[in-house]
């Protein structure tokens, strides 16, 4: 009998008792093993705790907020983390994304919804096997002093490492297997983020901003009123 795999921990970070434990209550039902905390300095000691394959973290929080507690996060780890604000405000969008946030959602949000980012942004985390290769077989492409290694999951900019997170190593290789080619947002916001229809395009103008400056940023082109292009 092959052995169940382990449920994928959840570390959610939320302050209103309300939707922390309605919301506790459907990821459960849905498989996850999730750990919650109500405030920021809560959920540091949570996440070097468990360890958690993704976190839903809320922006408004007291003490600690969450893109403080984001930003915390990304100086050690790559973990998919998806923001949650209550207003939707522009600003706070913007802050959580360029704080290290791979998506986000407003409240008050569709629980299925929740389900469906979260499950994208942790297949994101995941090497896929089906990642297309280049004609010649190499697992190791040159953009200048830019180097994709494929096999390994790296990024090499003059020889040194990149540190990048799944979503910008994803959008990295969309680029990677169509260069020269303009990509358009929504076209982004389907391969890379799962998203089957709309979607917003300042996921993809925010993680692009944070791509260019980890890999230099005249590496990829802005084609106006078209999309972007990965110099070849």
């Amino acid at each position: 009998m092959v052995p169940e795999e382990p449920a994928a921990r959840i570390l959610m970070v939320e302050d209103d008792a309300v939707i922390r434990e309605a919301t506790q209550l459907t990821l459960e039902r849905h498989g996850y093993d999730v750990t919650t905390a109500e405030d920021g300095l809560e959920a540091i000691e949570s996440f070097e705790k468990i360890h958690p394959d993704a976190v839903m973290l809320d922006i408004m929080l007291p003490g600690l907020d969450g893109i403080s507690v984001c930003r915390r996060i990304r100086e050690t780890s790559t973990v998919p983390i998806v923001m949650v604000s209550a207003r939707g405000d522009a600003l706070d969008v913007v802050l959580g994304l360029e704080a290290g946030a791979d998506d986000y959602v407003t409240k008050p949000f569709d629980t299925q919804v929740l389900v469906a980012r979260l499950r994208a942004v942790m297949r994101r985390a995941v090497a896929d096997p089906e990642r297309p290769t280049p004609a010649t077989g190499a697992t190791v492409e040159s953009f200048g002093d830019l180097e994709l290694d494929r096999e390994a999951l790296e990024v090499r900019r003059a020889g040194t490492t990149v540190q990048l997170t799944p979503t910008e190593l994803k959008l990295l290789i969309e680029f990677a297997n169509n260069p020269g080619v303009v990509l358009s947002r929504s076209t982004l916001l389907q391969r890379v983020w799962d998203y089957e229809w709309g979607g917003d395009g300042r996921l993809v103008d925010v993680h692009l901003q944070r791509l260019r400056t980890k890999i230099g940023a005249d590496r990829i082109e802005t084609v106006r009123g078209f999309g972007y292009k990965l110099r070849a």
